[in-house]
């Protein structure tokens, strides 16, 4: 008896590998991570279909040589015929076309798809998207008329509207209105920044013939809160400790007070903030300041206000934040005397 030998399946082609190379706009051109680097390396073609893109530069000078096509979906699949590895370069939005493309071809069951993979060259440091929000105000406060023409002055009093708002939000407990309240604030901080660059001129004075104000920027901001944050906190950043909240802040007045030369105490106040605030913000200096004085005393409202707020500061309570709590119980209770129900429900 013969024995017949099955005829042997010729191996399959190798189908390949194509690599959509991914960055970010908001971290400097050049800098990809290794696998990235070693990708491109061993990479047999690597496409772009932006001649400006901005990592070009850096291709080159790694001796990466980069074809500048846009190919669809059938003419990459081929170009990994054989086992090539094909990088795609896409541009800042990405190229729906094509993997819009590879998509359907792999859900058809008709081609032999190569491996797809999408590698990340680069990723958003935290805090990136803030990088987002000085581009984003630089263009609205050169090309929006109400924008262009805005000053700190015609500002101020949004700063303390949203200020509230955050406020209430934080009282509310509600987390999405206090996000939205967050990027509030910060709008204010980045839009008197973005005034601030254009302070100044180049013959360093105003129309007037006035010495101009020095202009600064929203990096000039930041730099100077970290400086004060680091100098701030020694028990972090250095050798000193604080072992309680109150080792903490007594270091923070006494540093506060050699960075503003303060004579006072008191100096740094501001007195324009509401009337609780103030008294328990100057009863608490005089407290952590080691400042040995009597509430005045005298007839009137006034002063036994002045003495609730020193009591609720020495006790640790934000007097304003109390007197609010019982006023939105106040208010709650005056619209169920009238029928309604509670603001949100």
């Amino acid at each position: 008896m013969t024995d017949h030998a099955e005829p042997t399946a010729a191996p399959a082609e190798p189908t390949g590998r194509i690599v959509l190379l991914t960055t970010s706009h908001r971290v400097a051109p050049g800098v990809l991570s290794w696998p990235a680097w070693q990708t491109l390396h061993a990479a047999d073609r690597v496409l772009c279909a932006d001649p400006g893109h901005p990592q070009l530069p850096y291709l080159r000078e790694a001796g990466i040589e980069v074809t500048f096509e846009s190919p669809d979906a059938h003419a990459l699949v081929e170009a990994c015929a054989g086992g090539r590895t094909v990088v795609v370069l896409p541009g800042g939005e990405g190229d729906q076309r094509l993997t819009d493309g590879l998509a359907r071809l792999a859900g058809s069951g008709r081609v032999s798809m190569p491996d797809l993979e999408l590698l990340p060259g680069s990723y958003d440091l935290p805090g990136a998207r803030l990088l987002d929000l000085v581009q984003v105000m630089d263009r609205v406060r050169r090309e929006c008329p109400w924008t262009s023409r805005q000053t700190h002055e015609g500002l101020a009093k949004y700063a303390i509207e949203e200020a509230y708002e955050l406020v209430e939000a934080i009282e509310d407990g509600d987390r999405e209105e206090l996000r939205e309240e967050l990027g509030d604030v910060l709008l204010q901080v980045v839009f008197h920044a973005r005034i601030a660059e254009e302070a100044g001129g180049d013959d360093g004075a105003d129309g007037d013939g006035e010495d101009a104000v020095e202009a600064f920027s929203i990096d000039d901001v930041a730099g100077a809160l970290v400086t004060k944050l680091i100098h701030r906190h020694p028990h972090v950043f250095g050798d000193a400790e604080a072992e309680t909240p109150e080792d903490v802040s007594a270091h923070w007045q006494r540093t506060k007070a050699v960075e503003k030369r303060r004579e006072s105490v008191t100096d740094g106040i501001p007195v324009g903030q509401p009337g609780l605030a103030l008294a328990a913000k100057l009863a608490g200096r005089a407290r952590t300041g080691g400042v040995a004085v009597e509430l005045p005393r005298g007839e009137g409202i006034g002063y036994e206000l002045l003495e609730l707020a020193a009591r609720a500061e020495a006790a640790g309570i934000d007097p304003e934040t109390a007197l609010r709590a019982a006023a939105r119980a106040y208010r709650d209770a005056i619209r169920a005397a009238e029928g309604l129900a509670e603001p949100g429900e």
